[in-house]
């Protein structure tokens, strides 16, 4: 189900904000940082997770992998990485959404407020648009974080 709270027909130079069941859990996911500050209340030093839809697309948004470290992250998943002090996850949409399809990569970040839990009716005021399948929306567990470089990994969350 796609549900959209604009009276507009999505013009290709607005950015949305999208509430979806992400790979790991409800989140938000826009090109658009600020929004997505703006709707967390979040202070403007703490970084988004920017999530591809491959490995391909990272690396055409000049990205590097180091040699070692490309193999785990091919295979990874549900996996946050930081390289470079950037933050990155690559997860396919597994909802059949032209809107997640068409873009190569979007800011993420958990749909509640900032220090809250998930809450259904903050979430649907926030966002543009809502994509929702048969499993409806649910608040599951965070992806495992990863700090790598090309000598060693160290686990974060």
């Amino acid at each position: 189900m796609v549900k959209l709270n604009s009276d507009t027909r999505l013009p290709t130079k607005v950015v949305n904000t999208i509430l979806t069941q992400t790979d790991t859990t409800v989140g938000f996911l826009s090109g658009d940082s600020l929004k997505l500050q703006e709707i967390k209340s979040r202070d403007s030093s703490k970084p988004f997770i920017k999530v591809y839809s491959s490995l391909k697309a990272f690396k055409e948004d000049s990205n590097r992998v180091p040699s070692s470290q490309k193999s785990r992250i091919r295979r990874s998943k549900k996996t946050t990485f930081i390289i470079k002090n950037r933050a990155f996850r690559i997860a396919s949409s597994s909802l059949n959404s032209s809107f997640l399809r068409a873009n190569e990569w979007n800011y993420s970040t958990s749909a509640n407020e900032s220090d809250k839990n998930f809450n259904r009716e903050f979430c649907e005021s926030k966002a543009d648009i809502i994509i929702e399948d048969k499993n409806s929306l649910y608040e599951g567990k965070a992806s495992s974080l990863y700090r790598i470089n090309s000598k060693r990994m160290e686990r974060l969350r």
